[in-house]
């Protein structure tokens, strides 16, 4: 227990910092976003991931990754039938998707920066597959969105 202690105290320091970088892009991307509300937004989403970080270092649960967790609590929060959910939604809602992106997009950088030496030994195969991915998931998520748009009558 006292190991999952300390990792939820790294992992609660790396989230005010998201936390804080996700806040100064928010009021950076929209002048206008109450401060406020914006701040109380970014709380309740540290809240929320925090939660879900623990919930996936308890034993028994360590069977599903942490984003499912996380991203379970999430979707059980903004159920509308629960009291509270109206009040997440507005906060939450005032925080836009591209300042959350930022922090992670940093992180990731600093990730493969870190392991430059495993980059480098990737060399020149690392561009065919970036470019296989980036081509299967645009063409999947096309074809997802000519089916999607027939079944509907749109198209």
């Amino acid at each position: 227990m006292k190991k999952i202690l300390d990792e939820m105290y790294d992992i609660l320091f790396i989230l005010l910092v998201t936390g804080i970088f996700t806040f100064i892009a928010n009021v950076m991307q929209t002048p206008t976003v109450d401060l406020a509300d914006s701040s109380i937004g970014v709380l309740i989403l540290i809240i929320i991931t925090a939660v879900g970080m623990l919930i996936a270092k308890l034993p028994g649960f360590k069977m599903l990754p942490m984003v499912f967790w996380v991203s379970i609590l999430a979707v059980i929060l903004s159920i509308p039938e629960l009291p509270g959910t109206d009040t997440i939604l507005y906060y939450t809602g005032k925080v836009g998707f591209l300042p959350l992106t930022t922090p992670v997009l940093a992180y990731c950088g600093l990730s493969l920066g870190k392991d430059i030496e495993g980059f480098k030994r990737l060399s020149w195969r690392i561009v065919p597959v970036a470019l296989a991915v980036a081509a299967g998931s645009f063409i999947c998520a096309t074809a997802l969105a000519e089916v999607m748009l027939h079944l509907e009558g749109i198209f």
